[in-house]
């Protein structure tokens, strides 16, 4: 019988424990103030130049929105856009697949969310009693004038040490490390978004390279054939000396170019091979800039609340309630505490007995702790856990402002770089026009080969140019998409 009402009190008082920290001390969770303006410039309207080969993600707003079949319209609801939505390139797609699976960098993340969901299960079983069953036996001896004690076993159940959660320190403490596990889940996704963008950029700058290595070589295979030409009517008389060394110093610049950007294509590829996490085969790799991406449609004016979705301020939002929770758990530290050891089972002198009436017994220890004196150290914890609040708070809204600041910085560049593409384009025209025209005047005879020179240089810098400008206004629209948090679009409501 007493071992039956042991029980039960040892039930009652599990379940007691389980309905305490019902008190809470949590302040309310600050609301960040980052000063941003609640809408962004309007999006560029931008279309690719005329006789480029195509940069289709230099292509604006409305050229994106006609590719897609939708209008963009102001007010609409933010709503997921894939990463397979917006790199349509079915090559690209297949490398960041890859990318997702084998990248040492993102799995590397991936196993830190894993240990942070395995430290929130330990401190969430905090909240929750251990029983344990125990089976011991005691044997003592003595000397030889010192009587021997009888043998004792004993089976039984209990919980040591079980702190009830009166005033929350314990469920608060589970509050910051269930927080900390979805700040670092964010992370993780910002890690991902962030890799996405690095091997589209890898990919494009391997496919600017690798046409900066064409244009060299066609450039080197024509100054090569001038520099002959001008060698056979030196040989003839026709021109001095001084034509035959200006031909010869643009070939051996050539030359040199041609292996300056071979070097720097095998250095593109082992980055995209890094990346990507195992070897690519040669047809995957891209000839010159793609013109199958574009940016999904801007809506304008573009609401900054977008900035929200972003992984990276959605992982201080986190951090920043985290260490909310620990200004709870510091405030719960004042009060008392209780904790409990309690035990019930069975005893007796013979294994034979343990089971046997009368053999039952029960503990119940039940202990209070609370603070007297303490030189300081509850609120220097509590201190703390303020301070860390506030720069919890302050990461917060620094994370809204570079985010803002990043989003802007593209629309601009965007602007800028579209209307530089249009003039590099009709650079580069007027230049191989006017190249083409100082051939046939030197070969007339009408011209030095000066003028020549002057325009080959001329074509050959505007080439490379229009091909940067293209590089740079693709890899700014994989950056916007980025710095908008990925995985967004705008559509009516």
């Amino acid at each position: 019988m007493r071992s039956a009402r042991a029980c039960a009190a040892l039930a009652g008082l599990v379940g007691a424990a389980a309905l305490a920290g019902c008190a809470s001390l949590a302040p309310p969770v600050p609301a960040p103030h980052p000063g941003v303006p609640k809408t962004f410039p309007p999006p560029p309207v931008a279309a690719s130049p005329a006789g480029s080969a195509g940069s289709a993600v230099g292509a604006a707003a409305g050229v994106a929105a006609n590719a897609r079949g939708t209008t963009p319209s102001a007010g609409g609801a933010v709503t997921p856009l894939a990463w397979r939505e917006f790199f349509v390139n079915p090559v690209l797609q297949k490398l960041i697949e890859e990318a997702l699976a084998n990248n040492r960098d993102l799995r590397v993340s991936v196993l830190n969310v894993e240990r942070a969901r395995a430290q929130y299960r330990i401190q969430r079983a905090q909240r929750l009693p251990t029983i344990s069953a125990v089976a011991a036996e005691s044997r003592m001896g003595g000397g030889s004038s010192a009587p021997l004690a009888p043998d004792t076993y004993t089976v039984g159940v209990g919980l040591s040490d079980f702190e009830i959660d009166l005033f929350g320190r314990v469920r608060e403490l589970s509050r910051a490390a269930l927080e900390q596990y979805f700040a670092l889940d964010a992370t993780q996704r910002a890690a991902r978004l962030a890799l996405v963008g690095e091997v589209a950029k890898a990919w494009l700058a391997l496919g600017a390279d690798r046409e900066l290595l064409d244009v060299s070589r066609e450039t080197l295979k024509s100054q090569q054939e001038s520099y002959d030409l001008t060698r056979r009517q030196h040989d003839l008389g026709a021109v001095s000396g001084l034509d035959v060394a200006q031909a010869q110093t643009t070939v051996a610049s050539a030359r040199a170019d041609v292996a300056r950007f071979t070097g720097q294509v095998a250095a593109d590829h082992d980055a995209l091979v890094l990346l990507v996490g195992q070897p690519i085969e040669g047809q995957r790799l891209p000839d010159s800039l793609v013109s199958a991406m574009a940016l999904a449609p801007l809506p304008s004016p573009l609401s900054s609340d977008v900035l929200l979705r972003r992984p990276d301020v959605i992982a201080a939002e986190y951090a920043l309630r985290s260490a909310n929770a620990d200004i709870s758990a510091a405030r719960a530290a004042f009060f008392p505490s209780i904790t409990l050891t309690t035990s019930a089972g069975t005893i007796s002198s013979e294994l034979s007995g343990l089971f046997h009436g009368g053999s039952g017994f029960w503990s119940f220890s039940p202990q209070i702790n609370l603070p007297i004196f303490d030189p300081g150290r509850l609120q220097g914890n509590l201190d703390v856990a303020r301070a860390n609040e506030k720069i919890a708070l302050a990461q917060y809204e620094k994370a809204i402002q570079s985010g803002f600041r990043e989003v802007a910085d593209g629309l601009a560049l965007a602007q800028t770089l579209a209307e530089q593409q249009r003039a590099q384009q009709t650079l580069v025209d007027a230049a191989a026009r006017a190249h083409a025209l100082s051939q046939e005047r030197y070969r007339a005879g009408r011209d030095s080969y000066l003028v020549l020179l002057d325009a080959q240089r001329t074509l050959y810098a505007a080439q490379q140019a229009l091909i940067g400008t293209r590089l740079a206004a693709e890899t700014n629209h994989v950056a916007l998409y980025t710095a908008l948090g990925g995985e967004w679009s705008e559509r009516s409501p």
